[in-house]
């Protein structure tokens, strides 16, 4: 099966950016916005930032924005491929920095030395009911291990733990069977009283030391990937009961 392009060289546009910015403001506001650990951000180099997936998905844009303007780097998102087909939508994630996911695009983008952001469980973690608020959903997904190992580059984990807390969303069979077949993302969920409008919870991002891969050993990766999956889902979930 064919690669799908990297598209690495493509840049974010600085006006797009500003804009995106602004209309973020009033979601800062509304939820007393707050980041813990940015002392733990590396100021330049390659670097994975390993993200929690909520179901508002918003949170990761107001992390991106503080990351941004308190210290200088922009996250190139790899993002899901729906949202590349979706017209309108695909250039606007593109004029933000976001790039289709794939190993490739993640390799070349941390080989130029970018702040690559994964959310490992995807829309699957975002979509799961209220009894599982607070846990890491990631299951098999093991690529951002792998790429970190190969790439021979940090991964930073942040955790939003109160965004599971922006809606209620409920289990159902049709939810789920949707997703697992279709890759539809319909949640039975509801949000400030019988709205859709997101509760005003306090939200609060916190970023752990860096995980640092050992140097990459091609004849044990898969015990390497493992060891660095318990590693960064024990760290996941430390972040997310910080509630």
């Amino acid at each position: 099966m064919a690669q799908k392009p990297a598209q690495p060289d493509f840049r974010p546009d600085p006006e797009r950016l500003k804009r995106t910015a602004r209309l973020l403001r009033p979601l800062q506001i509304y939820h007393r916005y707050e980041v813990t650990g940015l002392e733990h951000v590396p100021r330049e180099g390659g670097c994975l930032l390993v993200c929690h997936h909520s179901a508002a998905t918003y949170d990761g844009f107001l992390l991106g924005l503080i990351l941004w303007e308190k210290t200088g780097r922009l996250g190139r998102g790899l993002g899901d491929d729906r949202i590349f087909q979706t017209p309108g939508l695909s250039d606007f994630a593109r004029q933000i920095g976001l790039v289709p996911a794939s190993p490739t695009a993640g390799q070349e983008l941390l080989a130029q030395g970018e702040l690559v952001g994964v959310a490992p469980g995807g829309m699957w973690e975002a979509l799961r009911p209220r009894e599982q608020r607070y846990q890491v959903r990631w299951e098999q997904r093991r690529g951002f291990c792998r790429l970190a190992l190969r790439a021979q580059v940090p991964m930073l984990l942040a955790a939003c733990p109160r965004a599971d807390d922006l809606y209620e969303i409920y289990g159902n069979p049709i939810t789920d069977a949707l997703y697992q077949r279709l890759h539809l993302p319909l949640p039975l969920m509801k949000g400030l009283g019988p709205t859709l409008l997101p509760r005003p919870e306090k939200l609060v991002h916190h970023l752990a030391p860096l995980i640092h891969p050992p140097p990459h050993d091609p004849d044990a990766e898969e015990a390497q990937v493992d060891a660095l999956h318990a590693q960064a889902t024990a760290v996941m979930q430390g972040l997310l009961a910080r509630r």
